[in-house]
């Protein structure tokens, strides 16, 4: 070996020494450099916030701590199209390069040195991220020296922590789009109201050259420059070969149309309630159908539009088969301060008058106390004090369950409350999901049942969908990953015998039979109207869907002469009218095995067939559960006839009552008679009254104590009067009237409405100024009543 090539191997030797060690070196400053200045990667609340719709569609946006709305987004979410017109105009070796590209920078500083201005950048995407990502790079620090060092180091450090795709991620979510939006899918609802999933290659285009001047190129502001620059990236991509020449000139086509800036703003209330519990998440997917939502609070704001000031409306669509809210409509206009738009009634604690009662009706069913005919009676009476009346005031003495049921009757419905059991209806009630809400201090009470109590909107169309999921409730989920919470309120066939009540019920307006509803999903409906007028509510089931209605004040002021069968009930209807639909939404669901029908027979309420016709006076079709046919409830007061099988005999000549202790010798015959409830006897055909009536006693007989009670008598206007106001006195007929004989609280009705009441003898002062024929009733806690008829003539002129 010459002196000369060991001279160069010696040289070579130390060389690729200090390459070594110059390599260590670079390599130990760069980790000391990432560890004094670590990637400020973004975090925590530095991220925007996007609830969708169930198919991924925006909501509503929540703008992060810098006010900046911005929606999540990956490569694999976005149009391939935009992803190949990011980077053919951005970077087309991202995939190749370690950060940055010493050629293009090479290029790009040639080019500025020959014409002393810039020609073409040598940034890379990486850069440009690092950009983004990093505050000190922000504004013209970046064309400085020590910016451009920075920004390159920076970019380096991407590359050292973060893969390809999680480069290409920050930049779809935090690129540059003008005024306060980032991001390739806040842009593109911002600019083109659809997904970054479906552009065209003319949309495409255009974001991908909008964070190059998103000041001078906002669609919304300057639509030619944007075209124009639109239209020189689609000129590279054909002349790069990405894009065929047909495609770009069908793109070219396409116009850049100016329009304004909206935020989404759907489901606004649903939207902050998920983010609230949810704070951190980045998006949050709800349950709800974008179009159908969209819809229904378009037709909410228009129907309920013209209501008096400070009134607000709330609805919510829930599919049975999940439990998932597809429509959510929280306040009549979330924007509207004058009508408290930001309160949310579907969550609200309301009275819910009427609306408990198809649960009461069902658990009844369920603890064999009544069936879907059992003789109920609607009249006024006396409940430890308590005396319900009903919302129009009319009393309809004898009616079903079902007649109960369908009209809402609320005397009938606190006496079977009163004999289910306060507390252990709303301990049924809780299991299931429907939290009550009492006045402080106070207990389950038998006005629970008409609205004494607090209920949400939400909780009563979860129970109400038990009507069609075999008597199974749940609590309504808003997201997909929200749990399925389902517990039994009803057995099958009590949810079904309540649901075919309130499904038989026709529309207002329409009679059973009056129309084609063969193709009409059946409804199984009920409304309900709290004390005051303070919420109207309608709520109704369908096979597929359970919707509820409320409108009100959120301030709990009465709305006078709303209630739910004329303010929400429509609404309701429309609504259940829009959904969509599925084969066999029409058909009747099948009868459970635990259901029967069988003819019942009225006033004993037991099987027509166990008892003797002459027994029988009002035969009705009845369903009945696991094979019990309950006879009709006694009455609750001890002293009062109850409805029964009441035997005694008669004398054979006369037809007299015969008692145990008569002085004369009789031949005797044994009778018999169905009773029916004291309550009830005023409102009796005259036949029927006869047919339930002790035939009097024999005259040579002690008294039984088997006759009524007590005997009254109206006094103080006969029976068949024509009555006239005096001339010169007021509009009507004054009278002072005396129900004589009761010793009890005295119920006075006039046409079946209640008037008045009066203890004992004391007398009713009343002025009787509707011309016509009227029917007066008084009606004692006994049971002891009497009923005549007047008439009053109208004032001449």
């Amino acid at each position: 070996m010459t002196f000369a090539s060991a001279l160069r191997r010696q040289r070579w030797r130390r060389l690729l020494a200090w390459l070594r060690w110059g390599t260590a070196a670079l390599l130990l400053t760069l980790l000391v450099l990432d560890f004094a200045f670590p990637l400020p990667l973004p975090k925590g609340r530095d991220s925007a916030t996007v609830v969708t719709a169930r198919d991924g569609s925006p909501l509503r946006a929540f703008a992060d701590a810098g006010g900046v709305w911005r929606y999540p987004a990956t490569p694999e979410q976005v149009s391939p199209l935009y992803v190949q017109a990011l980077l053919g105009y951005e970077d087309r070796w991202f995939w190749r390069h370690p950060g940055i590209n010493p050629v293009a920078m090479l290029r790009a500083g040639a080019q500025m040195l020959a014409s002393r201005r810039i020609v073409s950048g040598g940034s890379t995407l990486t850069m440009q991220v690092a950009r983004i990502i990093d505050p000190g790079l922000h504004g013209a620090r970046t064309r400085s020296v020590a910016g451009k060092l920075r920004q390159l180091l920076r970019a380096l450090q991407l590359e050292a922590h973060l893969s390809k795709r999680g480069i290409l991620t920050l930049y779809l979510e935090r690129a540059p789009f003008g005024g306060t939006i980032e991001g390739v899918e806040a842009a593109s609802w911002a600019y083109l109201g659809k997904p970054a999933s479906r552009l065209s290659h003319a949309e495409a285009a255009l974001l991908a050259v909008l964070p190059q001047a998103p000041s001078r190129l906002r669609p919304d502001r300057y639509p030619e420059a944007a075209q124009a620059a639109r239209d020189k990236l689609l000129a590279r991509m054909a002349a790069r070969g990405v894009w065929t020449r047909a495609q770009v000139e069908d793109a070219r086509i396409e116009n850049v149309v100016s329009r304004r800036l909206r935020a989404p703003m759907d489901a606004a209330l649903l939207a902050q309630r998920l983010h609230a519990a949810r704070p951190q998440a980045r998006r949050i997917v709800s349950t709800l159908e974008p179009a159908l939502q969209r819809a229904l609070e378009e037709r909410v704001a228009a129907y309920f539009s013209d209501l008096p000031p400070r009134t607000s409306a709330a609805l919510l669509v829930v599919d049975n088969a999940s439990l998932e809210a597809r429509a959510y409509v929280g306040s009549l206009a979330f924007a509207d301060k004058a009508r408290l738009g930001h309160v949310d009634m579907v969550q609200a604690w309301r009275s819910p008058g009427s609306t408990l009662k198809p649960f009461l009706y069902g658990m009844a069913l369920d603890y064999g106390l009544v069936h879907s005919e059992s003789l109920l009676v609607d009249a006024p009476q006396s409940f430890g004090g308590y005396r319900p009346s009903n919302f129009d005031t009319a009393f309809n003495g004898p009616v079903s369950v079902a007649e109960a049921l369908r009209l809402s009757l609320n005397v009938p419905a606190v006496d079977l409350l009163d004999r289910v059991g306060p507390a252990r209806f709303a301990a049924r009630l809780e299991h299931a999901g429907i939290t009550l809400r009492l006045p402080r201090g106070a207990a389950p009470n038998l006005s629970m049942i008409l609205g004494g109590t607090g209920a949400r909107l939400e909780d009563l169309v979860g129970a109400f969908a038990a009507l069609q999921r075999g008597g199974i409730a749940g609590r309504v989920r808003y997201t997909g990953d929200a749990p399925k919470l389902e517990r039994r309120l009803l057995s099958p066939g009590a949810a079904w015998i309540v649901r075919e009540i309130l499904a038989a019920h026709p529309r207002p307006g329409e009679a059973e039979g009056m129309f084609d509803t063969g193709r009409r999903p059946q409804v199984a409906w009920k409304t309900g109207t709290s004390y005051g007028f303070r919420d109207a509510w309608a709520i109704g089931a369908t096979p597929r869907y359970s919707v509820g209605v409320w409108v009100g004040r959120p301030d709990g002021t009465p709305l006078p002469g709303q209630y739910g069968a004329v303010t929400a009930l429509p609404l309701l209807f429309e609504v259940v009218d829009s959904l969509p639909r599925a084969p066999g939404d029409s058909r009747r669901v099948p009868m459970p095995a635990s259901v029967a029908e069988i003819d019942i027979c009225w006033p004993l309420g037991t099987a027509a067939s166990a008892q003797p016709d002459a027994l029988c006076q009002r035969r009705r079709g009845a369903w009945t559960l696991d094979g019990m046919v309950p006879p009709t409830l006694p009455e609750r007061q001890a002293r009062l006839w109850s409805a029964g099988i009441e035997r005694f005999e008669v004398d054979a000549g006369s037809g007299r009552r015969l008692s145990a202790d008569c002085r004369l010798p009789h031949v005797a015959q044994a009778r018999q008679i169905a009773r029916w409830p004291a309550l009830a006897m005023p409102w009796l055909p005259t036949a029927w009254r006869a047919g339930a009536t002790l035939p009097p006693l024999a005259d040579d007989c002690a008294d039984d104590g088997r006759g009524a009670l007590e005997t009254l008598r109206i006094e103080g206007v006969n029976d068949g009067a024509v009555l006239a106001a005096p001339p010169g006195r007021g509009a009507g007929v004054r009278l002072a009237l005396r129900a004589l004989g009761a010793g009890a609280r005295v119920q006075w009705l006039l046409d079946g409405r209640w008037i008045g009441e009066t203890e004992g003898g004391r007398p009713l002062l009343r002025e009787f100024a509707e011309p016509g024929r009227h029917e007066l009733t008084a009606l004692a806690d006994s049971g002891a009543w009497d009923s005549l008829r007047f008439a009053i003539l109208p004032r001449s002129p």
